[in-house]
């Protein structure tokens, strides 16, 4: 299951437009490890005056890889996530994600690229 859902969030689904705040702490909540790694990339980005910031570090656990494969995965879940926090993410192999500034299209551009995800590609992530 991808997310813990409180029955006041699903009776409010049930009745119509869900609460963008209310779902993006729903994905907070269920997904903590996906949420943390993406938090802690805006606060360096915004830190650095980067246009981006991205993970290089796999995750410590199929688990958690699961988090985020989930959060990125979901059209909902990834533009409740940009919203928030007022970027861009983008996503390459199992655990390369990357928060860009809104105003950084040629980079983000140029990270969704296949030749970017065929340059990050490397035998140890064959199977991530």
């Amino acid at each position: 299951m991808s997310l813990t859902v409180s029955n006041d969030l699903l009776d409010q689904a049930k009745a119509g437009e869900v609460d963008d705040a209310a779902f993006v702490a729903c994905v907070r909540d269920s997904l903590p490890y996906a949420w943390s790694l993406i938090s802690d990339l805006v606060k360096q980005r915004e830190h650095t005056g980067a246009e981006f910031a991205d993970n290089t570090v796999p995750p410590p656990d199929e688990a958690a890889r699961g988090q985020l494969l989930r959060a990125l995965a979901s059209d909902a879940m990834r533009g409740a996530l940009e919203r928030h926090f007022g970027v861009k993410l983008a996503f390459q192999n199992c655990h390369r994600v990357a928060v860009f500034a809104p105003s950084a299209t040629a980079a983000h551009a140029e990270f969704v690229t296949a030749r970017s995800q065929i340059l990050n590609q490397s035998p140890e992530l064959v199977d991530c």
